[in-house]
């Protein structure tokens, strides 16, 4: 099973179905397995369940090339695929999107300042119970004010200026689809060889 995982790794051969169809017809795969063919719930269930060892294996592989000195020092192995990250949108902050909240949140504010204003001028067609939950409204905004100014520190401290609250590998990225509410986000990892 490792063996055609690392074919489909190798072939970029990634799906299930596919690698099952590869053992019946690919000769290669077929002398490489000794003409095994798994069907795809096999494969794909064996990727699940195996992930931590065919890391394992996969890092052995590199430690074993360094020892036969396969590798130059200067090599590095960049992963740049694109993933679907768990992270939220609302929760990936860079310096354009923190300035933008904090405008969004000081206008807000401004909003309900004005609301109190009226109120006060106009006492008697306001209730006491609407100005209290402005004044609780208010309250709540300047805590997120904080929190985004906090937070719009953090991002211009960080390297590549993003934070990401959920998944810190996360990046935020442009897509093709602006507008859609479709925003992908990637994870890019390095691993020096």
């Amino acid at each position: 099973m490792l063996k055609i995982y690392l074919y489909g790794y190798l072939n970029k051969v990634q799906s299930s179905r596919r690698l099952e169809r590869e053992a019946q017809r690919n000769i290669e795969l077929m002398w490489l397995t000794g003409r095994l063919a798994p069907d795809f719930k096999t494969i794909a269930n064996f990727r699940r369940d195996n992930g931590d060892a065919i890391r394992a294996v996969c890092s052995e592989f590199v430690v074993l090339c360094r020892q036969l000195s396969l590798f130059g020092q200067a090599t590095v192995a960049i992963d740049g695929s694109k993933f679907k990250a768990v992270n939220n949108r609302d929760r990936n902050y860079t310096e354009h999107k923190a300035v933008k909240r904090i405008e969004q949140v000081e206008a807000s504010i401004e909003r309900y300042l004005a609301a109190l204003d009226r109120a006060d001028r106009e006492a008697s067609d306001v209730p006491q119970v609407r100005v209290e939950q402005i004044r609780e409204k208010i309250a709540g905004l300047r805590g997120q004010m904080r929190f985004l100014k906090d937070m719009a520190a953090q991002v211009e401290a960080a390297p590549d200026h993003q934070v990401s609250l959920t998944d810190t590998d996360a990046r935020s990225m442009n897509s093709s689809g602006r507008g859609t509410g479709a925003d992908s986000d990637v994870i890019a990892r390095s691993v020096p060889i």
